[in-house]
Parts: structure tokens; C-alpha cells; sequence
């Protein structure tokens, strides 16, 4: 794989005071004429990308998204919906990034199977506490 971006995984502590290497990785998300540079948490368990009140933040209205979105595992109990948003990773074209928002703040964003690794391909080098990312090839 040509012309990838390494990253470090980025410390950090919950509320609990525990702290962790996780792989987040920075991206930088637009809708309509509002951009937002954000931390998203890269899980290749997750099957659908996850937004939560960066949605408002960029200027999407809640009630103006139709599309429902049911989510799984521990955030199954909450109300979510799609949006489509561009999203632009280091130095690579833009992509679209189709999101399951909710309104809850205690989700962080995470980025998916559904559909960031559709777009990117991620190799992690753990004992680096490292990740790269590459756009794949069409």
C-alpha cells in the first residue's frame, strides 16, 4: 500500500481515571458550507459510523433527517439517524461518510465498517502504538 498517513494511538482517561492507547484518528468533517476538525475513534467491531452532537455543530437539523438508523450493542437503546457528510483524512480527496447520529453526548465518534473501512484500508502496528491509512483503490 503507496501513499499512506501514519498515526499514533492517542492516550486517554475516562472518568473513572483509567487511561488507554486508542487508535483515534483526526478527520476533518463538512456538511453543507461548515467544516469541523474532530477526533474519531477508529473500531473495527463497529459495523456503521457513529456521530454524535458534531451533527449540530456542523449545522444538521435533527428533525430534518428521515432516514432512521437502528444501533446495536451497548448504544441500542439509543435514537439514531443517518447523515451523509464529506470527510477528509491528512492530505487524501474528500469522501462521503454515511453516519448513525444521536443526540446522546456520551458517544464518542466512531468510524466504522460501514462505511469508512469501505474507503480506507487501516493497518495497525501495536507494539508501535501505531495505525496507517490508506485510501483504497477503485
Amino acid at each position: 500500500m503507496l501513499n499512506g498517513k501514519r498515526f499514533s494511538f492517542t492516550e486517554r482517561t475516562n472518568s473513572l481515571g483509567l487511561s488507554s492507547s486508542l487508535p483515534y484518528l483526526p478527520i476533518s468533517l463538512t456538511y453543507q458550507n461548515r467544516s469541523l476538525d474532530t477526533m474519531a475513534l477508529l473500531d473495527t467491531g463497529a459495523s456503521v459510523n457513529v456521530l454524535y452532537e458534531i451533527g449540530l455543530q456542523l449545522g444538521a437539523v435533527w428533525k430534518e433527517q428521515t432516514v432512521p438508523v437502528q444501533l446495536s450493542g451497548n448504544l441500542a437503546r439509543m435514537e439514531a439517524r443517518g447523515l451523509v457528510l464529506s470527510a477528509t483524512v491528512a492530505d487524501f480527496p474528500p469522501v462521503r461518510l454515511a453516519f448513525a447520529w444521536t443526540q446522546s453526548r456520551d458517544v464518542p465518534s466512531i468510524l466504522g465498517h460501514m462505511n469508512f473501512f469501505a474507503e480506507f484500508d487501516v493497518c495497525f502496528y501495536r507494539a508501535d502504538l501505531a495505525f496507517e491509512v490508506h485510501p483504497r483503490v477503485k
